[in-house]
Protein backbone atom coordinates (compact mmCIF):
# COMPACT_ATOMS: atom_id res chain seq x y z
CA UNK A 1 0.00 0.00 0.00
CA UNK A 2 1.35 3.40 -0.98
CA UNK A 3 1.78 6.25 1.47
CA UNK A 4 -1.24 8.17 0.13
CA UNK A 5 -3.80 5.36 0.64
CA UNK A 6 -2.38 4.68 4.10
CA UNK A 7 -2.84 8.35 5.01
CA UNK A 8 -6.39 8.29 3.64
CA UNK A 9 -7.32 5.20 5.64
CA UNK A 10 -5.83 6.71 8.78
CA UNK A 11 -7.69 9.98 8.28
CA UNK A 12 -10.96 8.21 7.60
CA UNK A 13 -10.60 6.06 10.70
CA UNK A 14 -9.73 9.12 12.76
CA UNK A 15 -12.81 10.96 11.51
CA UNK A 16 -15.19 8.19 12.47
CA UNK A 17 -13.59 7.79 15.87
CA UNK A 18 -13.98 11.48 16.47
CA UNK A 19 -17.58 11.44 15.27
CA UNK A 20 -18.37 8.82 17.89
CA UNK A 21 -16.46 10.55 20.66
CA UNK A 22 -18.47 11.80 23.63
CA UNK A 23 -19.46 15.42 23.44
CA UNK A 24 -19.17 15.81 27.17
CA UNK A 25 -21.31 18.26 29.07
CA UNK A 26 -21.22 20.94 26.37
CA UNK A 27 -24.95 21.31 25.84
CA UNK A 28 -25.44 25.08 25.82
CA UNK A 29 -27.66 25.69 22.79
CA UNK A 30 -27.17 28.85 20.74
CA UNK A 31 -29.56 30.14 18.09
CA UNK A 32 -27.53 31.22 15.07
CA UNK A 33 -28.95 33.14 12.11
CA UNK A 34 -26.88 33.86 9.03
CA UNK A 35 -26.89 37.22 7.21
CA UNK A 36 -29.11 35.55 4.61
CA UNK A 37 -31.65 34.44 7.22
CA UNK A 38 -30.70 30.76 7.52
CA UNK A 39 -31.34 29.63 11.11
CA UNK A 40 -29.61 26.83 13.01
CA UNK A 41 -29.14 25.71 16.57
CA UNK A 42 -25.55 25.16 17.65
CA UNK A 43 -23.82 23.38 20.49
CA UNK A 44 -20.14 24.29 20.48
CA UNK A 45 -17.72 21.57 21.51
CA UNK A 46 -14.06 22.24 20.79
CA UNK A 47 -12.74 19.17 22.61
CA UNK A 48 -12.26 17.28 19.33
CA UNK A 49 -11.92 18.65 15.76
CA UNK A 50 -15.17 17.30 14.34
CA UNK A 51 -18.49 18.88 13.35
CA UNK A 52 -21.85 17.24 12.73
CA UNK A 53 -24.63 18.86 10.70
CA UNK A 54 -28.14 17.40 10.93
CA UNK A 55 -30.46 18.95 8.33
CA UNK A 56 -34.15 18.03 8.38
CA UNK A 57 -36.83 18.82 5.80
CA UNK A 58 -40.51 18.47 6.67
CA UNK A 59 -42.32 16.09 4.36
CA UNK A 60 -41.40 12.42 4.10
CA UNK A 61 -42.74 9.15 2.77
CA UNK A 62 -46.34 10.10 3.55
CA UNK A 63 -46.16 12.64 0.72
CA UNK A 64 -45.28 10.01 -1.87
CA UNK A 65 -47.98 9.52 -4.52
CA UNK A 66 -49.91 6.31 -3.83
CA UNK A 67 -48.82 4.78 -7.13
CA UNK A 68 -45.19 5.70 -6.50
CA UNK A 69 -44.76 4.74 -2.84
CA UNK A 70 -41.07 4.53 -2.01
CA UNK A 71 -40.21 7.71 -3.92
CA UNK A 72 -38.70 9.51 -0.93
CA UNK A 73 -36.82 6.40 0.18
CA UNK A 74 -35.37 5.90 -3.29
CA UNK A 75 -34.38 9.56 -3.46
CA UNK A 76 -32.61 9.31 -0.10
CA UNK A 77 -30.64 6.32 -1.37
CA UNK A 78 -29.60 8.20 -4.53
CA UNK A 79 -28.74 11.68 -3.27
CA UNK A 80 -25.12 10.73 -2.59
CA UNK A 81 -24.82 8.85 -5.91
CA UNK A 82 -23.50 11.81 -7.82
CA UNK A 83 -24.27 15.54 -8.06
CA UNK A 84 -23.26 18.42 -10.28
CA UNK A 85 -20.32 17.39 -12.44
CA UNK A 86 -19.44 14.48 -10.14
CA UNK A 87 -20.74 11.05 -11.01
CA UNK A 88 -21.29 8.46 -8.28
CA UNK A 89 -17.70 7.27 -8.13
CA UNK A 90 -16.27 10.79 -8.14
CA UNK A 91 -18.73 11.99 -5.49
CA UNK A 92 -17.95 9.10 -3.16
CA UNK A 93 -14.25 9.55 -3.84
CA UNK A 94 -14.45 13.19 -2.76
CA UNK A 95 -16.13 12.17 0.50
CA UNK A 96 -13.39 9.64 1.17
CA UNK A 97 -10.66 12.14 0.36
CA UNK A 98 -12.20 14.55 2.87
CA UNK A 99 -12.66 11.79 5.51
CA UNK A 100 -16.30 12.83 5.74
CA UNK A 101 -19.53 10.86 5.95
CA UNK A 102 -22.84 11.91 4.40
CA UNK A 103 -26.07 10.00 4.97
CA UNK A 104 -29.65 10.66 3.89
CA UNK A 105 -32.73 9.19 5.53
CA UNK A 106 -36.50 9.31 5.30
CA UNK A 107 -39.36 8.93 7.77
CA UNK A 108 -43.09 9.23 7.39
CA UNK A 109 -42.99 12.99 8.01
CA UNK A 110 -39.51 14.16 7.09
CA UNK A 111 -36.31 13.66 5.12
CA UNK A 112 -32.92 14.37 6.60
CA UNK A 113 -29.23 14.64 5.82
CA UNK A 114 -26.41 14.09 8.28
CA UNK A 115 -22.90 15.26 7.52
CA UNK A 116 -19.91 14.50 9.74
CA UNK A 117 -16.56 16.08 8.98
CA UNK A 118 -13.28 16.91 10.59
CA UNK A 119 -13.11 20.66 11.15
CA UNK A 120 -10.35 21.27 8.62
CA UNK A 121 -12.45 19.79 5.80
CA UNK A 122 -15.86 21.12 6.81
CA UNK A 123 -16.26 23.73 4.06
CA UNK A 124 -15.55 21.39 1.13
CA UNK A 125 -17.63 18.66 2.79
CA UNK A 126 -20.58 21.05 3.01
CA UNK A 127 -20.10 21.83 -0.67
CA UNK A 128 -20.85 18.18 -1.39
CA UNK A 129 -23.99 18.34 0.73
CA UNK A 130 -25.01 21.50 -1.12
CA UNK A 131 -24.54 19.76 -4.47
CA UNK A 132 -26.57 16.76 -3.34
CA UNK A 133 -29.48 18.99 -2.28
CA UNK A 134 -29.45 21.29 -5.30
CA UNK A 135 -28.04 19.33 -8.25
CA UNK A 136 -28.36 15.56 -7.73
CA UNK A 137 -27.71 13.65 -10.95
CA UNK A 138 -29.97 10.60 -10.67
CA UNK A 139 -28.00 8.96 -13.47
CA UNK A 140 -29.74 6.01 -15.11
CA UNK A 141 -26.94 3.60 -14.19
CA UNK A 142 -27.10 4.59 -10.52
CA UNK A 143 -30.91 4.59 -10.57
CA UNK A 144 -31.03 1.06 -11.99
CA UNK A 145 -28.45 -0.22 -9.51
CA UNK A 146 -30.08 1.35 -6.45
CA UNK A 147 -33.52 0.20 -7.57
CA UNK A 148 -32.15 -3.33 -7.77
CA UNK A 149 -30.72 -3.02 -4.26
CA UNK A 150 -34.03 -1.72 -2.95
CA UNK A 151 -35.96 -4.55 -4.59
CA UNK A 152 -33.57 -7.07 -3.02
CA UNK A 153 -34.13 -5.43 0.36
CA UNK A 154 -37.91 -5.56 -0.09
CA UNK A 155 -37.70 -9.26 -0.89
CA UNK A 156 -35.62 -9.87 2.25
CA UNK A 157 -38.02 -7.88 4.40
CA UNK A 158 -40.96 -9.90 3.14
CA UNK A 159 -39.28 -12.90 4.78
CA UNK A 160 -38.70 -11.09 8.08
CA UNK A 161 -41.64 -11.65 10.42
CA UNK A 162 -40.98 -8.46 12.40
CA UNK A 163 -41.22 -6.36 9.26
CA UNK A 164 -44.33 -8.15 8.01
CA UNK A 165 -46.09 -7.73 11.37
CA UNK A 166 -45.30 -4.02 11.57
CA UNK A 167 -46.41 -3.33 8.00
CA UNK A 168 -49.67 -5.25 8.41
CA UNK A 169 -50.40 -3.45 11.67
CA UNK A 170 -50.03 -0.03 10.01
CA UNK A 171 -52.23 -1.11 7.10
CA UNK A 172 -54.88 -2.38 9.52
CA UNK A 173 -54.66 0.76 11.66
CA UNK A 174 -54.58 3.48 9.00
CA UNK A 175 -56.53 2.03 6.07
CA UNK A 176 -56.31 4.35 3.05
CA UNK A 177 -54.25 7.03 4.80
CA UNK A 178 -50.67 7.58 3.55
CA UNK A 179 -49.31 6.34 6.90
CA UNK A 180 -50.51 2.86 5.90
CA UNK A 181 -48.23 2.72 2.85
CA UNK A 182 -44.88 0.94 3.06
CA UNK A 183 -42.17 3.56 3.42
CA UNK A 184 -39.92 1.83 0.90
CA UNK A 185 -42.70 1.09 -1.53
CA UNK A 186 -43.45 -2.16 -3.33
CA UNK A 187 -41.87 -3.74 -6.41
CA UNK A 188 -44.77 -2.37 -8.46
CA UNK A 189 -44.50 1.22 -7.21
CA UNK A 190 -40.70 1.29 -7.38
CA UNK A 191 -40.87 0.21 -11.03
CA UNK A 192 -42.96 3.32 -11.84
CA UNK A 193 -40.43 5.81 -10.44
CA UNK A 194 -38.14 7.55 -12.90
CA UNK A 195 -35.41 10.18 -12.68
CA UNK A 196 -37.93 12.92 -13.46
CA UNK A 197 -39.96 11.97 -10.38
CA UNK A 198 -36.85 12.19 -8.21
CA UNK A 199 -35.89 15.60 -9.59
CA UNK A 200 -39.41 16.88 -8.97
CA UNK A 201 -39.25 15.66 -5.36
CA UNK A 202 -36.01 17.60 -4.77
CA UNK A 203 -37.52 20.80 -6.16
CA UNK A 204 -40.75 20.43 -4.17
CA UNK A 205 -39.38 19.44 -0.77
CA UNK A 206 -35.87 20.84 -0.20
CA UNK A 207 -36.66 24.44 0.68
CA UNK A 208 -35.68 26.92 3.34
CA UNK A 209 -39.08 27.33 4.97
CA UNK A 210 -39.29 23.60 5.78
CA UNK A 211 -35.65 23.20 6.86
CA UNK A 212 -34.39 22.60 10.40
CA UNK A 213 -30.67 22.52 11.19
CA UNK A 214 -28.77 21.26 14.23
CA UNK A 215 -24.99 21.67 14.44
CA UNK A 216 -22.64 20.27 17.06
CA UNK A 217 -18.89 20.40 17.36
CA UNK A 218 -15.76 22.39 16.73
CA UNK A 219 -17.20 25.52 15.13
CA UNK A 220 -18.00 29.05 16.26
CA UNK A 221 -21.23 30.94 15.56
CA UNK A 222 -19.48 33.40 13.24
CA UNK A 223 -17.93 30.63 11.15
CA UNK A 224 -21.24 28.81 11.05
CA UNK A 225 -23.13 31.85 9.75
CA UNK A 226 -21.00 32.06 6.62
CA UNK A 227 -21.26 28.34 5.98
CA UNK A 228 -25.05 28.37 6.35
CA UNK A 229 -25.48 30.93 3.59
CA UNK A 230 -22.97 29.20 1.33
CA UNK A 231 -24.52 25.77 1.84
CA UNK A 232 -28.25 26.49 1.93
CA UNK A 233 -28.79 30.09 0.80
CA UNK A 234 -29.80 29.22 -2.77
CA UNK A 235 -32.41 26.61 -1.84
CA UNK A 236 -35.97 27.57 -2.86
CA UNK A 237 -37.71 29.85 -0.39
CA UNK A 238 -40.84 27.70 -0.08
CA UNK A 239 -41.58 23.99 -0.24
CA UNK A 240 -44.69 22.58 -1.87
CA UNK A 241 -47.66 22.37 0.52
CA UNK A 242 -47.73 19.41 2.88
CA UNK A 243 -51.15 17.84 2.28
CA UNK A 244 -51.03 14.84 4.62
CA UNK A 245 -54.39 14.90 6.42
CA UNK A 246 -54.93 14.52 10.15
CA UNK A 247 -55.90 10.97 11.08
CA UNK A 248 -56.19 8.52 13.96
CA UNK A 249 -55.74 4.81 14.52
CA UNK A 250 -58.93 2.98 13.54
CA UNK A 251 -58.09 -0.70 13.36
CA UNK A 252 -60.35 -2.60 10.98
CA UNK A 253 -59.76 -5.87 12.84
CA UNK A 254 -58.66 -6.47 16.45
CA UNK A 255 -56.57 -9.54 15.62
CA UNK A 256 -54.90 -10.46 12.33
CA UNK A 257 -52.89 -13.60 11.60
CA UNK A 258 -50.40 -14.00 8.75
CA UNK A 259 -49.16 -17.56 8.67
CA UNK A 260 -45.45 -18.17 8.33
CA UNK A 261 -43.61 -21.41 9.09
CA UNK A 262 -41.40 -20.22 11.96
CA UNK A 263 -40.91 -21.68 15.47
CA UNK A 264 -41.75 -18.41 17.24
CA UNK A 265 -44.59 -16.08 16.35
CA UNK A 266 -43.94 -12.35 16.15
CA UNK A 267 -46.63 -10.01 17.46
CA UNK A 268 -47.04 -6.28 16.84
CA UNK A 269 -49.71 -4.54 18.88
CA UNK A 270 -50.91 -1.00 19.39
CA UNK A 271 -53.71 1.51 19.80
CA UNK A 272 -54.39 5.23 19.36
CA UNK A 273 -51.94 7.44 21.24
CA UNK A 274 -51.18 11.14 21.57
CA UNK A 275 -49.11 13.57 19.56
CA UNK A 276 -45.98 15.26 20.87
CA UNK A 277 -47.67 18.61 21.53
CA UNK A 278 -50.38 17.11 23.76
CA UNK A 279 -50.35 18.69 27.26
CA UNK A 280 -50.47 15.19 28.76
CA UNK A 281 -47.34 14.03 26.91
CA UNK A 282 -45.03 13.85 29.93
CA UNK A 283 -47.49 11.98 32.11
CA UNK A 284 -48.13 9.58 29.22
CA UNK A 285 -44.38 9.15 28.74
CA UNK A 286 -43.92 8.22 32.39
CA UNK A 287 -46.95 5.90 32.35
CA UNK A 288 -45.69 4.09 29.28
CA UNK A 289 -42.25 3.70 30.82
CA UNK A 290 -43.90 1.88 33.72
CA UNK A 291 -46.11 -0.23 31.49
CA UNK A 292 -43.78 -1.31 28.70
CA UNK A 293 -41.09 1.25 27.94
CA UNK A 294 -38.81 0.66 30.88
CA UNK A 295 -37.08 -2.53 29.76
CA UNK A 296 -36.56 -5.01 32.59
CA UNK A 297 -38.34 -2.72 35.05
CA UNK A 298 -41.62 -2.55 33.10
CA UNK A 299 -44.83 -4.33 34.04
CA UNK A 300 -45.04 -6.13 30.69
CA UNK A 301 -41.54 -7.54 31.09
CA UNK A 302 -42.26 -8.61 34.63
CA UNK A 303 -45.49 -10.39 33.73
CA UNK A 304 -44.53 -11.85 30.35
CA UNK A 305 -40.84 -12.64 30.80
CA UNK A 306 -39.95 -12.76 34.48
CA UNK A 307 -43.00 -14.47 35.96
CA UNK A 308 -43.93 -16.75 33.07
CA UNK A 309 -40.93 -17.02 30.75
CA UNK A 310 -43.09 -16.44 27.67
CA UNK A 311 -40.69 -14.17 25.80
CA UNK A 312 -37.24 -12.68 25.96
CA UNK A 313 -38.48 -9.17 25.21
CA UNK A 314 -41.77 -7.29 25.25
CA UNK A 315 -42.20 -3.54 24.96
CA UNK A 316 -44.50 -0.60 24.27
CA UNK A 317 -43.64 2.90 23.08
CA UNK A 318 -45.30 6.22 22.36
CA UNK A 319 -44.91 6.86 18.62
CA UNK A 320 -46.07 10.34 17.62
CA UNK A 321 -46.44 11.12 13.93
CA UNK A 322 -47.09 14.67 12.76
CA UNK A 323 -50.71 13.89 11.89
CA UNK A 324 -51.47 11.07 14.33
CA UNK A 325 -50.48 9.65 17.68
CA UNK A 326 -50.12 5.97 18.42
CA UNK A 327 -48.74 3.50 20.93
CA UNK A 328 -46.86 0.56 19.43
CA UNK A 329 -45.48 -2.57 21.04
CA UNK A 330 -44.13 -5.97 20.22
CA UNK A 331 -43.37 -9.43 21.54
CA UNK A 332 -42.11 -12.73 20.13
CA UNK A 333 -43.04 -16.03 21.73
CA UNK A 334 -43.45 -19.76 21.10
CA UNK A 335 -46.34 -20.65 18.82
CA UNK A 336 -48.08 -22.51 21.62
CA UNK A 337 -48.05 -19.46 23.91
CA UNK A 338 -49.13 -16.62 21.65
CA UNK A 339 -52.71 -16.46 22.92
CA UNK A 340 -51.51 -16.44 26.54
CA UNK A 341 -49.07 -13.59 25.83
CA UNK A 342 -51.81 -11.53 24.17
CA UNK A 343 -54.15 -12.11 27.10
CA UNK A 344 -51.49 -10.91 29.56
CA UNK A 345 -50.76 -7.79 27.52
CA UNK A 346 -54.46 -6.92 27.44
CA UNK A 347 -54.73 -7.55 31.19
CA UNK A 348 -51.78 -5.26 31.96
CA UNK A 349 -53.22 -2.61 29.66
CA UNK A 350 -56.48 -2.80 31.61
CA UNK A 351 -54.74 -2.73 34.98
CA UNK A 352 -52.85 0.43 33.99
CA UNK A 353 -56.08 2.04 32.78
CA UNK A 354 -58.07 1.21 35.89
CA UNK A 355 -55.51 1.83 38.64
CA UNK A 356 -52.61 3.73 37.09
CA UNK A 357 -49.11 3.46 38.55
CA UNK A 358 -48.25 3.06 42.21
CA UNK A 359 -46.42 5.87 44.02
CA UNK A 360 -43.23 3.80 44.05
CA UNK A 361 -43.47 3.01 40.34
CA UNK A 362 -43.95 6.69 39.58
CA UNK A 363 -40.96 7.73 41.65
CA UNK A 364 -38.73 5.02 40.19
CA UNK A 365 -39.74 5.94 36.63
CA UNK A 366 -39.06 9.65 37.15
CA UNK A 367 -35.70 8.90 38.75
CA UNK A 368 -34.66 6.75 35.80
CA UNK A 369 -35.97 9.05 33.07
CA UNK A 370 -34.30 12.14 34.51
CA UNK A 371 -31.07 10.38 35.40
CA UNK A 372 -30.63 8.68 32.03
CA UNK A 373 -31.37 11.75 29.90
CA UNK A 374 -27.72 12.81 29.73
CA UNK A 375 -26.81 9.45 28.17
CA UNK A 376 -28.24 10.80 24.93
CA UNK A 377 -25.41 13.35 24.81
CA UNK A 378 -22.76 10.73 24.05
CA UNK A 379 -21.82 11.91 20.55
CA UNK A 380 -22.03 14.93 18.28
CA UNK A 381 -24.41 12.99 16.04
CA UNK A 382 -26.86 12.24 18.87
CA UNK A 383 -26.87 15.82 20.09
CA UNK A 384 -27.37 17.22 16.57
CA UNK A 385 -30.31 14.88 16.09
CA UNK A 386 -31.76 16.02 19.42
CA UNK A 387 -31.42 19.68 18.41
CA UNK A 388 -33.42 18.96 15.27
CA UNK A 389 -36.11 17.05 17.17
CA UNK A 390 -36.54 19.83 19.73
CA UNK A 391 -36.97 22.41 16.97
CA UNK A 392 -39.30 20.17 14.96
CA UNK A 393 -41.53 19.65 18.00
CA UNK A 394 -41.52 23.33 18.97
CA UNK A 395 -40.19 22.66 22.48
CA UNK A 396 -38.09 25.82 22.85
CA UNK A 397 -34.36 26.44 22.86
CA UNK A 398 -34.19 25.97 26.65
CA UNK A 399 -35.80 22.50 26.48
CA UNK A 400 -32.61 20.65 27.45
CA UNK A 401 -32.55 22.66 30.67
CA UNK A 402 -36.29 22.24 31.35
CA UNK A 403 -36.88 18.66 30.30
CA UNK A 404 -36.13 16.92 33.60
CA UNK A 405 -38.31 19.40 35.50
CA UNK A 406 -41.19 18.55 33.16
CA UNK A 407 -40.79 14.87 34.05
CA UNK A 408 -40.47 15.61 37.77
CA UNK A 409 -43.64 17.72 37.67
CA UNK A 410 -45.82 14.69 36.83
CA UNK A 411 -47.90 13.96 39.91
CA UNK A 412 -49.54 10.68 40.88
CA UNK A 413 -52.90 12.27 40.12
CA UNK A 414 -51.66 13.27 36.65
CA UNK A 415 -50.31 9.79 35.97
CA UNK A 416 -53.53 8.06 37.01
CA UNK A 417 -55.73 10.46 35.05
CA UNK A 418 -53.69 10.12 31.87
CA UNK A 419 -53.41 6.34 32.22
CA UNK A 420 -57.19 6.14 32.29
CA UNK A 421 -57.47 8.52 29.35
CA UNK A 422 -54.86 6.84 27.18
CA UNK A 423 -54.54 3.09 27.72
CA UNK A 424 -57.61 1.29 26.43
CA UNK A 425 -57.50 -2.51 26.08
CA UNK A 426 -60.64 -2.40 23.95
CA UNK A 427 -58.76 -0.37 21.33
CA UNK A 428 -55.71 -2.62 21.25
CA UNK A 429 -55.19 -4.40 17.95
CA UNK A 430 -52.75 -7.23 17.31
CA UNK A 431 -51.01 -8.67 14.26
CA UNK A 432 -49.47 -12.13 14.63
CA UNK A 433 -47.00 -13.51 12.09
CA UNK A 434 -46.11 -17.18 12.54
CA UNK A 435 -47.79 -20.50 13.16
CA UNK A 436 -49.60 -20.01 16.48
CA UNK A 437 -51.77 -22.62 18.09
CA UNK A 438 -55.27 -21.89 19.34
CA UNK A 439 -55.75 -18.26 18.38
CA UNK A 440 -59.52 -17.82 18.42
CA UNK A 441 -61.06 -14.86 16.65
CA UNK A 442 -58.07 -14.18 14.41
CA UNK A 443 -58.71 -13.02 10.86
CA UNK A 444 -56.20 -14.64 8.53
CA UNK A 445 -54.47 -12.50 5.91
CA UNK A 446 -51.58 -13.30 3.54
CA UNK A 447 -48.14 -12.01 4.63
CA UNK A 448 -48.18 -9.71 1.62
CA UNK A 449 -51.37 -8.02 2.86
CA UNK A 450 -54.94 -8.08 1.67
Amino acid sequence: MSAAPRALVAALACAFLLAAAPAGAATKVQAVTSPGGIAAWLVEDHSVPVVTFDVDFRGGAALDPADKAGLAALAADLLDEGAGTLDSQAFQGKLEDLAASLDFGVGEDDMDARLRSITANLAPSLELLHLALTAPRFDETSLARVKGQLLDELAREQRRPQHVAGRLWLENAFGDHPYARPRQGTPETIARIGAEDLRALVKRRFAKDDMIIGVVGDITPETLKALLDRSFGDLPAHAAPDDVPETAVRAKAPLLLARMAIPQSVVTFGQPGIKRDDPDWYAAYVDNHILGGGGFSSRLTDEVRVKRGLAYSVYSALDPYRQAGLILGGVATENSRVAQSIDIIRAEWRRMREAGPTPQELQDAKTYLTGSFALGFDSTAHIASLLVAVQRDGLGIDYLDRRNALIDAVTLEDAKRVAHRLFDPDQLSFVVVGAPEQLPGAKEVPPGGE
